[in-house]
């Protein structure tokens, strides 16, 4: 079993979570389809997902949860 956070739910009701496997720390996408389209959830490399289709809303929704890991922007002006 592997722990999982939403990332982003479409219109569609096909919902992608990053997820984490407990025994070894793995990280991965979870896809689930909305239950028109079956409904059977995948599991995907991250660099698959980021290489498939750039700029769709879910990778940009993981763009943004890994930008939350960085508190100071790398340009941003410090004092």
């Amino acid at each position: 079993m592997s722990n999982r956070r939403e990332l982003y739910q479409s219109p569609g009701g096909d919902c992608w979570y990053l997820g984490r496997e407990p025994s070894n720390g793995r990280a991965f996408i979870i896809h689930q389809p909305n239950g028109p389209s079956g409904g059977r959830l995948s599991h995907i490399d991250l660099g698959d997902f980021l290489r498939d289709g750039a700029g769709k809303p879910e990778q940009q929704a993981l763009l943004r949860l890994i930008g939350t890991l960085v508190e100071v922007p790398p340009y941003a002006d410090r004092p």
